[in-house]
Order: structure tokens, then sequence, then C-alpha cells
């Protein structure tokens, strides 16, 4: 297959990092540009954005928002394809900027919202539904079990798009999470305000996951996947988390690749 029969083939895309993986999951946004540069997309990374301002709406300040979403439509609206490797700051970006530019009486924000939100893609939604693959080539044997966060699953709404993307990884074993849709109790500010409550959540959600005796647990957010993460962690669990762009970026020329550097630790 050549360069221009791949399915990204003269596809521009501009990667939206966000906050929490630039500054604490950088290993994320790097697998989308690999994931996404193998299936033969053009991918950018607009060097002004900033937030998506969706820790100002959540918390009601509204007018405080405005400004990440002004610096947003900067950094972005030039493309035909934008998108980010969580679907919490895409159901922000097409939920939340809607509603505070409408909110702010701005007609010329307001159409500008509504151009750009409705171009950006969670990561899962530009793969199957934009470059029509269920298949991206991705190798990882072993068990995996995956949660759908709250507001991927609600706001975006992706649906099955990662079950679809996922039951196609090669040797990989794909198991059922018990209450799967139940959310795992981070929500943001949530956990602060209520923790007591978050920690409940958190704990039961560890729980459904070690049931599974998965080798992995995956998630489309960074967030989310550090609040489940960090009770396993404490519990001395085995199981790891992954991005689910982590996972979809591994092949096996990567495995092949990691295989001498395994076999000198253990010998």
């Amino acid at each position: 297959m050549t360069t221009n029969d791949l399915p990204g083939a003269g596809k521009r895309v501009a990667l939206f990092a966000t906050c929490v993986n630039d500054v604490m999951f950088p290993e994320t946004p790097k697998a989308v540009v690999r994931l996404l540069e193998r299936l033969g997309c053009e991918v950018d990374f607009p060097p002004a954005q900033t937030c998506c301002g969706q820790m100002f709406t959540n918390t009601g300040y509204f007018d405080e928002a405005l400004p990440s979403i002004r610096t947003y439509l900067d950094a972005f609206e030039p493309y035909d394809y934008i998108v980010a490797p969580s679907g919490s700051c895409v159901g922000s970006i097409r939920d939340q900027h809607p509603m505070l530019a409408e909110r702010s009486g701005d007609d010329e924000l307001a159409a500008r919202v509504a151009r750009t939100s409705a171009k950006t893609y969670d990561l899962t939604e530009l793969i199957v539904d934009v470059l029509g693959v269920t298949d991206v080539g991705a190798y990882f044997p072993h068990r995996v079990t995956y949660h759908p966060t709250c507001h991927s699953l609600r706001i975006t709404k992706v649906g099955d798009r990662p079950y679809e993307l996922l039951r196609n990884v090669k040797g990989i074993e794909l198991v059922t999470l018990p209450d799967a849709d139940r959310c795992c109790g981070f929500g943001g500010t949530f956990s602060v305000k209520n923790p007591d409550v978050s920690t409940a959540m958190a704990a039961d959600k560890a729980r459904h996951v070690a049931d599974t005796d998965a080798e992995y647990v995956v998630m489309g957010d960074n967030s989310c996947l550090m609040n489940v993460q960090g009770v396993l962690s404490r519990q001395r669990s085995q199981v790891r988390g992954i991005h689910l762009a982590e996972l979809l970026a591994h092949s096996e020329e990567d495995f092949a690749a990691a295989e001498p550097d395994v076999e000198g630790a253990l010998s």
C-alpha cells in the first residue's frame, strides 16, 4: 500500500493535546501523532493552544471561560479536522462552548464556535467515522478491560467506536468490565468538593477492574484513568492503566524491537 492509498491521505489534522496530557501524560498525544501518521494523516500541533475552559465552566465561572474559548478558536479554526484524546474535553468543546457563546450575546463568536466545535472529534470518532477504519494495525497481546468514561459516553457519545477498535487489535483478550457505565468518581472538581463520595466510587470501579483479572485497564480519558489507577496502585494491584491512544499506537514492530531489551534485563 502506498502513502496515497492510506485512509488518512490528504487529511490535515490539528491535535488538541489537552491540559492534563500536556502536563502529566505527554506520551498520549505523542501516541496520537504516531497512530494518525501511520494511517496517512498529516498532523499539526498548533502551539497557541491552551485549555478548553471546562474547569471554569464546570465551576460556574462562565465569563472567565470565554478567553479560553477564543484562544481555542484562534488556534484551531483554520483546520478541517481537530482531534483530542479526551472524550471529556471534546464534550466540553461541543456542548459547553456553544452554550457559553450564546450566553455571551456575541453572534460572531457563536457562529465561530458552531463551525469549530462541529469539526472537533474524539480520537475514536475521527478514526472510525472520518477515516472509515476499525483496524488500525495495532498489536497488544494482553488481557484488557475497557472503562467508557462518563463524558465520552454521555456527552461526546462515542458509543461503540472504542470497542470496535479494540476488538480488531491483534493478540488482545478483551474482557467486559462489570458496571462499565458507572462513574469512576473523578468528575473534575467533583472529586475535590465531594472527596468521600468520590473515593467510594473510585473504590467500586477499581474493584470491578480487579474482578476482570485484566492486565490492563484502558480508557479514553487520562484524568479518569489517573483516578482509578491511583486506587489500584494504593491497593498494590498488578493491573496497569493505559490510554486507548497508546494501546492503539502499539504495533508488532514495537514489541519486536523491545524484545532484546527485555531479554537483556532478565539475563
